[in-house]
């Protein structure tokens, strides 16, 4: 599996990967290591406790555990599940993982499906002189032949349109290429960093890591109700980000293209930087990440060219190691848009958790979204298109089978009770409920210090 992921990632990307020293680390003097019979300089390399520490694609400064999606921040603490490719100048990140799983949503607008979603990301980086950074990211998902082009089923999921209708009770799939971006960033100060960055597809400067890249969520398959009031505006076509960073206070702004990817998974849209965002990000401890970002998304609904929606997003994200091998993450989200067309203003709150054991995992999901008939498709049954509050709770538990060449093979099952207004009664029944069981192979966990050695 290993050999696969890096053969296709590696089609997609240059692998450059460099490191340099954190500032909480003890550097050693300059000569050359070998590493899996490939020569590595101290510029790559420093020791902190006799474990190896790489720094941050956006910064010389700050590890690389810090890195999430895009450009996002998520806690110091966090462990990695990836791969890593050791060059002489040049390193490779690769991770990703594929939910192989039956699907069962209850009721009339429900269905039940085999599938698979999946995603494959490789990062990669470069030091160019003394105080430059380089980057390029990949994110590949197979789901148009793994998924199919309609998505799969999920209750009370909207967002996107297929063949003239808008994608409702059904997830959207992603597309093949879901981000292709080249970064730069110069260090111009003790602790202070401008980066810059430009992406087709990319992820604006918006919102919290999307669900994919945080721990709290990695062991769901499914994306949250909320997505498109959080973290959807994760593979805009045409993007560009300018950051300013100050110790562990991180500004940007970010012009990107509002309209959502059309159904057609495999080409490229069409580029029209019409929209913009800011986020503030600001991590107070090793085990604290926390944002606060705004934006403007013009037509971002091909069903809808003529509504703009203004997004408002909060998160906060915490890890704690509790062993090597275990820990517990939690990310507590708030999203809301407003609709030019209507007026409207609906919220949307998250809280995920998941407790990692060595080879068990317990994880849950609480979600409060607030959809009007129009988002349902609806409006035929409830023509003043009321607002109606939707809850849904998923519990599920996983145990990891074992592994093999450092990727992981878990078996996993989960439940949703979705709780609606009684007037949905007879569209969605009584009780709808979500049922999934899976099979995930994914990158293992990286022990530093450890793996990166026996590579």
């Amino acid at each position: 599996m290993k050999i696969y992921l890096t053969a296709l990632l590696m089609a997609a990307t240059t692998p450059l990967f460099a490191q340099q020293t954190n500032t909480d680390t003890t550097k050693i003097k300059r000569h050359t290591h070998m590493m899996n019979g490939v020569e590595m300089d101290d510029d790559m390399m420093n020791m902190d406790m006799g474990s190896m520490k790489m720094n941050s694609q956006f910064s010389l400064d700050l590890p690389m555990n810090r890195d999430g999606s895009g450009t996002s921040w998520v806690p110091d603490e966090s462990p990695m599940y990836a791969y890593m490719i050791h060059g002489k100048k040049w390193m490779t990140m690769i991770h990703g993982s594929f939910f192989a799983r039956y699907n069962n949503q209850s009721g009339p607008r429900g269905g039940s499906k085999f599938d698979v979603p999946n995603m494959i990301m490789g990062m990669t980086q470069t030091k160019v002189g003394s105080n430059g950074l380089f980057s390029i990211n990949t994110m590949l998902s197979l789901d148009p032949f793994l998924v199919g082009a309609g998505g799969y089923p999920l209750l009370f999921q909207t967002g996107e349109s297929y063949q003239g209708n808008q994608l409702v009770d059904r997830q959207h799939p992603h597309d093949l290429f879901a981000e292709l971006v080249v970064a730069y960033t110069q260090r111009v100060a003790k602790n202070t960093d401008i980066s810059v960055s430009f992406g087709y597809p990319g992820e604006p400067a918006f919102g919290p890591p999307v669900f994919m890249h945080r721990l709290s969520g990695m062991n769901d398959p499914n994306a949250p109700l909320g997505h498109h009031y959080q973290d959807a505006t994760h593979i805009a076509f045409g993007v560009t980000t300018l950051g300013f960073r100050y110790k562990d206070i991180k500004l940007e702004g970010s012009t990107f293209t509002g309209r959502e990817p059309d159904e057609f998974r495999y080409n490229f849209d069409k580029l029209n930087l019409d929209s913009y965002s800011l986020r503030l990000s600001y991590n107070p401890s090793k085990q604290w990440a926390l944002q606060v970002s705004d934006g403007w998304i013009h037509s971002p609904e091909e069903h809808e060219p003529m509504q703009n929606v203004n997004r408002f997003t909060a998160s906060a994200i915490h890890t704690k190691m509790l062993s090597d091998d275990s820990y517990v993450a939690t990310t507590l989200v708030y999203g809301q848009n407003h609709y030019s067309d209507n007026g409207k203003t609906q919220p949307s709150v998250l809280l995920e958790n998941s407790l990692q054991l060595s080879r068990a995992a317990i994880y849950g999901r609480y979600e409060f979204v607030q959809k009007d008939a129009d988002e349902l498709d609806m409006h035929a049954a409830f023509p003043a298109n009321p607002n109606f509050n939707i809850h849904a709770l998923t519990l599920g538990t996983n145990y990891r089978l074992g592994s093999a060449k450092n990727t992981d093979l878990t078996l996993g099952v989960q439940g949703t009770l979705n709780v609606s207004p009684s007037v949905l009664k007879s569209y969605y029944g009584s009780t709808p409920t979500g049922f999934q069981v899976y099979l995930r192979i994914n990158p293992s966990m990286m022990k530093m210090g450890h793996d990166m050695m026996d590579m």
